[in-house]
């Protein structure tokens, strides 16, 4: 009876110290692309739906449709939503990041819009007494105050990102994704465990470094 091989990676082991000596550069680089992915599609999120959360709340009329059209969004399946965006952005980097954008509205314009409601009315009538204009009304007093309710939601959307970046691996560009399905479809166990582990190891760090960002910006929530 021969006796095991001494290599791990012989052995297809979930735990190999020597998968990470080996391929550490690989995986750093899809470490990288993945942690560029989701911070691109957050902040592009962010950027778009500010001005929807604005709208919608200086507006009433432009709520409901707003919130719709994120809620419908989000219910689209993800493999359905790569594929209606390909003929627009091929089978690139930027397939990923505008499925993950359009993804990240319904958090971030719920959230956003629930904040800038939680700004008491009276408030508002204060600081417009005190001279404020609507630009300076916003970014004075109701943005600063709509903070823990908008930083509730970028959290949110990016630990969604973090996960839903993986499928990016369907068009070459999943960053751990694309770790995870080559070595699914090989069945290469340590490959498999060590780029899930990762995906979870960035999730937790990007949701502890927001909420330590939410601390120190609102100080005032502090018990």
């Amino acid at each position: 009876m021969t006796a095991p091989p001494d290599d791990c990676l012989a052995r297809n082991d979930w735990i190999c110290g020597a998968y990470l000596s080996s391929r550490r550069e690989i995986l750093v680089d899809a470490v990288l692309q993945h942690l560029q992915l989701t911070v691109v599609s957050v902040l592009l999120g962010l950027l778009i739906a500010l001005p929807l959360a604005i709208a919608a709340r200086r507006w009433r009329w432009a709520a409901a449709p707003v919130l719709g059209l994120t809620t419908v969004l989000y219910t689209i399946p993800s493999l359905a939503m790569f594929s209606l965006l390909l003929p627009v952005y091929g089978l690139s980097a930027s397939l990923v990041i505008a499925g993950l954008v359009l993804y990240s509205l319904t958090l971030l314009v719920r959230n956003l819009l629930a904040g800038l409601r939680s700004v008491p009315e009276e408030t508002r009538r204060a600081a417009r007494g005190m001279g404020y204009g609507p630009v300076r009304l916003l970014l004075a007093v109701e943005l600063p105050l709509a903070l823990p309710a908008a930083m509730a939601g970028l959290r949110i959307a990016t630990v969604s990102a973090v996960s839903l970046v993986t499928v990016g691996a369907i068009v070459g560009h999943g960053g751990l994704g694309n770790l995870i399905y080559a070595g699914m479809n090989t069945y290469f166990k340590a490959q498999v465990l060590t780029a899930s582990v990762l995906c979870v190891v960035i999730a937790i760090a990007a949701d502890l470094l927001l909420l330590g960002a939410q601390r120190l910006l609102t100080p005032w929530t502090r018990v």
